[in-house]
């Protein structure tokens, strides 16, 4: 039997093997109805993965309920998980270290990440070797990564502080990065910009590389210098491109946990406790599940309310 034969015998076999009344009312269905067959499974499991855990959350955030005490009874309290989150001191502390996190990663890694776009663009000798070498941090695991740069940042033994030295000219073992009050924040920066403006630079090159040449030739002809073409036509065409990378961006550093867990773990102190690190010690140190549910959907809401005003932005922009 030859290889063109085979498919066709496993048809015929399948059909012999049908029952004649499951047959029948296969045979009956549209192709409509087919499509949603093979779709529900799906959605089914899409559902009971996101949307039931998001229900069960937002019911257990009007509650008192402690995962610890699974046999005390359940009391409802309406908004005061809400209103004890919007007044604590320490809960706005935390937002405001993950607005610092989330507002000099954006602006380094989009810097960073737009530059090095617009070099490899350029298509020089050698650019898809420095494109692969740039790739590697994105590539590797965080954890692989938080523990890299804390070996990196001992002030003892890690090259971080060596490197600072030998172009300031300060002690290498004057300052700490991870725990100093001051530069801890900067240490995780400059560790998220390191392992992930690769992916910026990425989606900048795909929207530099959607520019047509025949724009750039057009503007040559008008005798438009390099600036001007970059001001008018780079720009203006890569910046949806690049409000996309920052949206994805935003949305992740917002959330960040396991790089600042394993680098600082909030410290020292409570200098880079971000919000997720503030969320996982009230609801796996403290167990106020009820508390840290209404402070999940408050997190919820205000990534989903300003990534949707973000992305109306950004569809103004696309459709100029």
């Amino acid at each position: 039997m030859t290889g063109n034969h085979i498919p066709d015998a496993l048809a015929n076999r399948l059909a012999t093997a049908t029952p004649p009344k499951l047959a029948a009312r296969v045979r009956g269905l549209s192709d409509k109805a087919i499509a949603w067959l093979f779709i529900t499974p799906t959605m089914i499991l899409l559902l009971a993965i996101n949307i039931f855990p998001l229900i069960w959350t937002i019911r257990l955030s009007f509650t008192d309920f402690r995962a610890n005490r699974t046999n005390a009874v359940v009391k409802g309290i309406g908004l005061d998980n809400y209103t004890s989150i919007l007044t604590d001191p320490d809960i706005w502390a935390a937002m405001q270290s993950t607005a610092h996190f989330v507002f000099w990663t954006i602006t380094m890694q989009t810097l960073i990440g737009f530059t090095l776009a617009y070099l490899l663009d350029r298509k020089f000798r050698g650019h898809g070797f420095w494109t692969t070498i740039i790739l590697i941090p994105m590539m590797l695991s965080p954890a692989v990564v938080g523990n890299f740069w804390r070996f990196l940042y001992q002030p003892q033994i890690g090259l971080f502080n060596y490197i600072i030295s030998f172009f300031t000219g300060v002690d290498p073992s004057s300052f700490e990065m991870i725990g100093s009050v001051t530069l801890a924040p900067w240490s995780i920066i400059i560790v998220d910009t390191w392992m992930w403006t690769p992916y910026v630079m990425l989606i900048c090159l795909a929207g530099l590389r959607s520019i047509p040449d025949y724009i750039y030739e057009a503007a040559e002809v008008d005798r438009a210098s390099t600036w001007r073409q970059f001001w008018s036509i780079t720009i203006p065409m890569a910046l949806p491109f690049i409000m996309l990378a920052v949206l994805f961006r935003g949305i992740e550093n917002f959330k960040m946990f396991d790089m600042v867990n394993l680098l600082t773990s909030g410290g020292p102190g409570s200098t880079t406790e971000v919000a997720s690190i503030t969320l996982k010690r009230e609801a796996f140190e403290k167990w106020r599940t009820g508390f840290s549910s209404a402070f999940a959907i408050i997190l919820f809401v205000t990534v989903f309310g300003l990534a949707n005003i973000y992305v109306k932005a950004l569809n103004q922009v696309k459709s100029r």
